[in-house]
């Protein structure tokens, strides 16, 4: 943890030096970059790592108003690789959002733990049969400012043979794709507070087979993310504020809990 907290000094550092240097009205870009840091990376009740990380997303707009963008994503843990389980990560994205829906197109490569007997540590392995990436559609719905109720639903359509997506015959050759789901409701409880606060639930399933990714391999439906997500924003400078959040999640279905502490940094 203190090589976390050291990295957040200095981050925090050179985002107050910029803030205070470069005063002047920049020309708006299309040309974007984020970066976050957080404990532990959880993802649709799955606990990706529990090991601090730190993650960048760059994109680009393709139109004006934008809309339309492509990035790629990326995370890594902040630890060692003694016991082969350093989590690393990058994806590329397509996507469209209005402010209220959003779809999006998602390349998802893992490559932590990969088993090379069941699935290819290339990166650039697309095979139906042993790619380890995961092309994942993502898609979300805002009803409206007086019931702002968020339904997420998102789709596994290819690959992850490491994560037991892709189903083979007895000799080996594909079969099907699983296709696992992610359904999600949220709604803000609190809004446009200094403290805000979220409660979501999520459940999984399978188009294409009983078991999916996200349960406990029993069950064809499970609830697998219930939790509730704090934000607010700390103003650190005149220029500068950090945007902060802290979630509880319990997943049901897999019973475990954890606590979530993150920061957007810029």
């Amino acid at each position: 943890m203190k090589k976390l907290f050291y990295i957040c000094l200095v981050l925090l550092g050179t985002g107050n030096f910029f803030a205070q240097e470069n005063t002047e009205e920049k020309e708006d870009s299309r040309l974007d970059f984020t970066a976050n840091i957080q404990n532990n990376h959880l993802w649709r009740g799955l606990i990706i790592t529990d090991k601090p990380v730190v993650m960048g997303n760059l994109s680009y707009a393709l139109d004006k108003d934008k809309k339309w963008k492509v990035g790629i994503w990326g995370a890594s843990a902040l630890a060692d690789d003694k016991d082969d389980t350093h989590y690393k990560e990058i994806n590329y994205y397509v996507q469209y959002s209005n402010g209220r829906l959003y779809i999006g197109l998602w390349d998802l490569f893992n490559s932590r733990n990969i088993n090379t007997a069941v699935a290819s540590d290339d990166i650039f392995n697309y095979s139906n049969r042993r790619t380890a990436h995961i092309i994942d559609l993502r898609t979300n719905y805002t009803f409206g400012p007086s019931f702002p109720l968020n339904i997420e639903a998102d789709i596994m359509l290819y690959g992850g043979a490491n994560a037991g997506e892709v189903v083979l015959e007895d000799d080996g050759t594909y079969k099907k794709n699983k296709y696992s789901t992610y359904v999600q409701a949220s709604y803000p409880v609190i809004k446009d507070k200094k403290v805000n606060l979220d409660a979501f639930v999520g459940a999984g399933f399978a188009l294409n087979d009983k078991r999916f990714l996200y349960g406990n391999g029993t069950n064809s439906f499970d609830i697998v993310n219930v939790g509730v997500k704090a934000t607010k924003s700390l103003k650190i400078t005149e220029h500068y504020s950090l945007p902060v959040s802290m979630m509880a999640m319990w997943n049901p279905a897999n019973k475990f809990a954890r606590i979530q502490l993150a920061a957007t940094v810029f």
